[in-house]
């Protein structure tokens, strides 16, 4: 799944990144409310992480210039103000969750996870496709009760297809919610973790579940 984190402390910033990313999430920065408001308005995200001290726009009026653009992606709000006015604030402005720094990060990803579940249209912490079984709270993906290991970038595309099992996803799809903001469209990356996915999850399997859809993108469905 895919966040963008708006956070002008760089290196609170890439803190953030690299340890939503060791927990099998795709992250973008944005250094400044200007770059979040773009950002946010422009591309798609499952969450987004936000401080409220922002350079150009902070981050209460940008939290409320996205929900006045029927922006609906569950907002956690990051800062070092912990009084109960400036928390009601943030919430009434239209984020579902606070969080005050200094912050343990498993704290920042356990309440990232709850929002996602809020969010989702079922609450099944599971997702299924014929015999293949992805646990998003484990991590673990089984097969005909075979555990298959993948790399965090392997489990974030499989992740994705089978959230829209079923549905061609295309190449660029995958490249939004996998890669960063700024990651180059034009590169075969997807092609290449697509093959080892699937050598992963089909091979030595009597069914294939991904399939390619030439000129178009991909798809996992049970046949």
């Amino acid at each position: 799944m895919r966040i963008l984190v708006v956070e002008d402390e760089k290196k609170v910033a890439s803190f953030i990144k690299k340890g939503l990313e060791e927990e099998y999430f795709a992250a973008d920065i944005a250094n400044d409310g200007k770059e979040g408001l773009n950002m946010a308005t422009t591309e798609e995200y499952d969450a987004i992480i936000m401080d409220i001290m922002l350079p150009y726009i902070d981050g209460i009026s940008l939290l409320k210039e996205i929900r006045k653009r029927q922006i609906a992606t569950p907002v956690l709000m990051l800062t070092v103000k912990d009084s109960l006015k400036d928390k009601v604030e943030g919430l009434d402005a239209g984020a579902d969750d606070y969080l005050t720094k200094p912050f343990a990060f498993e704290e920042l990803t356990a309440r990232i996870r709850a929002l996602l579940r809020r969010n989702e249209t079922t609450k099944s912490s599971k997702l299924k496709v014929g015999n293949l079984v992805l646990d998003l709270h484990t991590h673990k993906v089984i097969r005909d009760n075979q555990e298959i290991i993948l790399t965090p970038k392997e489990y974030a595309i499989l992740e994705y297809l089978m959230r829209n099992s079923n549905k061609v996803v295309s190449r660029t799809k995958l490249i939004e919610h996998v890669y960063e903001y700024h990651f180059d469209p034009e590169t075969n990356i997807i092609d290449v973790y697509i093959n080892k996915v699937r050598s992963k999850v089909d091979t030595n399997f009597a069914t294939p579940l991904i399939h390619t859809i030439r000129g178009i993108g991909y798809i996992i469905k049970d046949e």
